[in-house]
């Protein structure tokens, strides 16, 4: 029988991407599982995110991520989106059906299972304030929201896309969001159970950057999450272990939602363990 070497591809599309990780995590799993398929790690501006969505088309691609900045703007490119991505109201990864794009949103799932999983905490009865209003805020947010928190505040300085994602998905989840204006540096209060920075500060290469947050009267016990992954160990993170505050990385989320990803592009459990230790591995986390 004639060998093939046809490789299946997904890929990453991103700006910036170049500080994602992804590649290396998803590639072990394929190797792991004993697939042929690679893992493209894709610089796309925002003008070129149409023409990068044909390339996966005339590709045949098995499927796509999704990072900043085209998590809602690639929705209007695809053939169909499930329906707790069109809840979320955003996209991080796409999986091919036929000659079909469809949307779906791994983000929410992920970081979920990584706070049950990784952090012990169950978001349920919790109040939670969640930085920013981006695409991986609106999934957070979400499934924190039908976990059963008992508040979700997001703080954001634009008000104006701040209050649009509070209203959209209080109306959605039927859950009580709330929205406060980022007004200078936010102090956490004693009654607040998990923040969760969901913003890309601190993200490579501008690691120095730190949210401007008040952690001194934050409650003892208080989760500290941050979504950003490289590096693993934020300012924020690094802030709230100082003062004795327990703590999630980025990498929890991301090892999560991807194993999510690689269960819809090929039909198979995904390998969590070799996932986890390929990412630690690539960080330099050995």
């Amino acid at each position: 029988m004639p060998a093939d070497f046809q490789a299946e591809l997904v890929a990453c599309f991103g700006h910036p991407v170049r500080e994602n990780p992804t590649g290396a995590m998803q590639e072990a799993a394929f190797r792991e599982a004993g697939l042929n398929w690679r893992y493209l790690t894709v610089e796309v501006p925002p003008e070129r995110l149409r023409e990068a969505v044909q390339g996966a088309r005339a590709f045949g691609m098995r499927g796509f991520n999704l990072t900043i900045p085209h998590k809602v703007a690639v929705m209007e490119h695809l053939d169909e989106v499930a329906p707790d991505a069109a809840l979320i109201g955003a996209v991080n990864t796409v999986r091919r059906e036929g000659e079909r794009l469809i949307g779906e949103n791994t983000d929410g799932k992920g970081f979920l299972h990584g706070v049950r999983a990784d952090a012990g905490v169950d978001p349920r009865r919790r109040r939670v304030v969640v930085l920013g209003a981006g695409g991986a805020a609106r999934a957070i947010v979400t499934e924190l929201a039908l976990a059963g928190a008992s508040d979700v505040l997001v703080v954001n300085r634009s008000v104006e896309r701040g209050e649009a994602m509070v209203r959209d998905l209080s109306a959605k989840t039927g859950r009580p969001i709330r929205f406060a204006a980022w007004r200078g540096v936010y102090e956490v209060v004693g009654d607040i159970d998990l923040l969760v920075n969901a913003t890309s500060i601190g993200l490579f290469p501008d690691v120095e950057a730190v949210p401007p947050v008040e952690l001194a009267r934050a409650r003892a016990g208080m989760l500290v999450c941050d979504v950003v992954f490289n590096p693993p160990e934020t300012r924020l993170l690094a802030a709230a272990r100082g003062r004795g505050l327990p703590v999630l990385d980025g990498l929890s989320m991301l090892v999560y939602q991807g194993a999510i990803g690689f269960k819809l592009w090929t039909g198979l459990e995904a390998p969590v363990d070799v996932m986890k230790r390929a990412l630690r591995e690539a960080m330099g986390l050995g």
